[in-house]
Parts: C-alpha cells; structure tokens; sequence
C-alpha cells in the first residue's frame, strides 16, 4: 500500500510538472473550481472560488415599479415545466417598465447572485459607448494598435474597436467552453490574462464576418482601459450602475487580486439589476430623462452589421419576433435579458443550463419558450 500510495504521489507531481512546463497549469485551477466542487464547467456561483472587483450599487437606489397585477397569472404548464427541466433560478417579465410577474427557485431570492456569462458583453460594449461618448475613444473605427503596438502588423494592423465589439476581429480564437485546452478555458482560469490576450494573432482580415470570440470582448475590455484610464467595474459602476440605481453592489471576476477583470463573461449580479442595462437600450440609452449613452450608438448596437449574420450588432443579439425587433444580452447556461421594445417589454431568465439550439440555428430553443410563454400569459391579463 505504501509503494502504490508513493507511485501514485509522484504520477501527481510529474503530471503537474508537465502542466506548467507546458504553460498549462491553469487546468490545474479549473480543476478545482469546477470538478472538485462537482461541476464540468463554469457554473452560476463559481465567483466566490475567484477574486472580484466591486461595481459599486448606486447612493440613491431606484427600486423597480411593481405592478397592480403583480404574479396574478401563473406561469403556463410549458414554461413550468422547461424551468424545472433545466434549473431556472431566476425569471421576470418587465411590462411598461414594472415588474409583472417573478419567480425565483432552488433557494435563489431577488438579492441573490449569480454569474452572467457572456451577457457581460452588452456591458463592455455599453462602456465602448460612453467612452466614445465622452470623447476618450475617438470612434468604432480607432484603431485597437493605437493603445497595443503589438496589434499593429499584418491583418492585426486594420483591427478597431468595433471590430472587437461586433465579433469579427480576425483573432485566432476557439469558443470551447468544456475542453480544458481551448483558449476560452486559459482565458477563464489563467492568472495573467492581459499576457495572454496580448499574445493572440489576427488570423484573417478584420471587419470581413461575424465569427463569436471571447477574447476580442477581453481585448475590447483593455483598450477601454487604456483609454480611459480607470478599471472597468469602475468604470461600469460610475457611468451606469450606479446612475440607474443599481440596488445591490455586483461582483466582475479578475484574473488575480486586483487584477483585470474577466469581461466577456463573469458580473455576478441579480435579475433586477441585470434588467436596467435592457431598461436602458429600450429607453434609447436615455435614463431619467438624461442621455447617459448616444442614442445613435444603441442604435447600431441593435443593427445587424452583416447582412449575412443578422442574429448580432454589437455586443447585443438579434432576432425578429412576431414581426417584432428583439434584441438581448445572452450567457452561458441560458443566461438572458430580452428586450422587444415595441411592447415595452423585458423578459430576464437565470438558471443552471439552457442554450440548446438546433443545428443551423442561432437562437436557442428556450429563448423562444420564454417569449412565446410570456405572450401567453399576458394574454390572460384582466
């Protein structure tokens, strides 16, 4: 026993001297985050096993209008029955700016917080706006070598950021989000990610499709940075969360204590406060009556950039309902705050699994549940 309990201990070392020879000892921390807490990839509370940046609630908070008719319609028997089969914990419907019905489950609350994925990405996208806005980045069309040198040669030399913004920066980039060798998992555990964003390539000419990458949002993330001088929860926390009286402080994944934070995924805040970022688009990026982000930059935010990928602008997906514009935040295991503006509507959904699209499609197939149980139930109002 004690000869098979040394060969095991050093198989152990030798297999974690070959992870970090190899430079891929961050597996060794995704271990642990994940399967040693029982999980295969990232979950909805996996920001307590990483240090966080605070974005900061607002001094003067603005709690949600509740309806008149607050959750006096029960949910349908489909949407009941897709919550349970994959986890929600968490689901809303916002009609003329109150909230209508909402349901929590599995001991989740309206304080409770869980982790948004990728919708992180409307947010970072929302910061891309305000810097522009504010004159600290010039336009869509700055160039991403104008902050790092090294984006300055071959395709990489034509990369902007809204290239970044509008998923088609060109990088050498694979979104795999349970192989532990793909980039979207380095990104995820590794501990120096500005290093290993910086070390990326441009594989093919900027601006030309749409192709889905993680790490042209975290690039995005540090030219905002460098422009402006100031950290993104920070930045977030100044210039929108806190002016649309964000209830609860949120907490942004870094690589490291004090570090850069994860953008294209990882806020972990609360449905409400998730909300106001639709709230705000659907207002026209106008918030109490202040203009807080140009109107014409939500505007192409919510415009396909490519006719032949009409499912996204910038940093929002899209799609057509009912002969209706839908625009939405979307995440990882079905996270979501779909907006349809011409009904004055917001649907938020947080849960455990989702995002099953059928072949070909780009839209899940809960998404389209959610809307079509939402219609179904407002249609019983009295």
């Amino acid at each position: 026993m004690k000869r098979f309990l040394i060969g095991i201990l050093t198989i152990l070392v030798l297999v974690v001297g070959i992870l970090f020879i190899t430079n891929n000892g961050y597996i060794l921390r995704g271990v642990w985050v994940t399967y040693l807490h029982g999980h295969e990839t990232a979950y909805l509370d996996d920001y307590e096993h990483f240090d966080n940046r605070i974005i900061a609630k607002s001094p003067n908070p603005q709690p949600w209008k509740i309806a008149k008719d607050y959750n006096s319609v029960n949910e349908t028997k489909r949407l009941d029955s897709v919550h349970k089969a994959i986890g929600s914990i968490a689901f809303l419907i916002i009609k003329n700016d109150s909230i209508w019905h909402e349901s929590y489950y599995d001991g989740y609350g309206k304080d409770s917080h869980t982790n948004s994925f990728s919708m992180a990405k409307s947010i970072v996208t929302a910061a891309l706006g305000k810097a522009i806005m504010d004159g600290k980045i010039a336009s869509l069309d700055t160039k991403v070598s104008t902050y790092f040198p090294e984006f300055g040669t071959g395709y990489a030399e034509k990369l902007t950021v809204g290239d970044l913004s509008s998923m088609s920066s060109g990088l050498d980039w694979d979104e795999k989000y349970y192989s532990p060798f793909s980039k979207t998992t380095r990104a995820y555990f590794d501990t120096d990610l500005p290093e290993f964003i910086r070390s990326l390539k441009v594989v093919h000419e900027p601006g030309t499709y749409y192709q889905y990458s993680s790490g042209s949002t975290q690039l995005l993330a540090m030219c905002i940075e460098k422009a402006t001088g100031e950290n993104l929860a920070s930045y977030v926390s100044r210039n929108f969360w806190q002016p649309m009286g964000a209830e609860n402080d949120a907490f942004w994944q870094t690589d490291h204590k004090d570090g850069i934070v994860k953008a294209y995924c990882c806020i972990a805040s609360d449905a409400r406060d998730f909300a106001r970022f639709g709230k705000l688009y659907k207002q026209h990026g106008k918030w109490n009556g202040k203009q807080i982000l140009d109107s014409a930059f939500v505007k192409t935010c919510t415009t396909p950039r490519f006719v032949e990928s009409p499912q996204y602008g910038y940093g929002w997906w899209l799609e057509t309902y009912r002969d209706k514009q839908v625009f939405y935040m979307r995440g990882h295991l079905g996270q979501y705050v779909i907006v349809v503006p011409e009904d004055d509507l917001i649907i938020v959904r947080l849960g455990h699994s989702g995002n099953v699209n059928d072949p070909g499609k780009y839209h899940s197939n809960d998404f389209y549940v959610y809307l079509d149980e939402t219609y179904k139930m407002l249609s019983l109002r009295k």
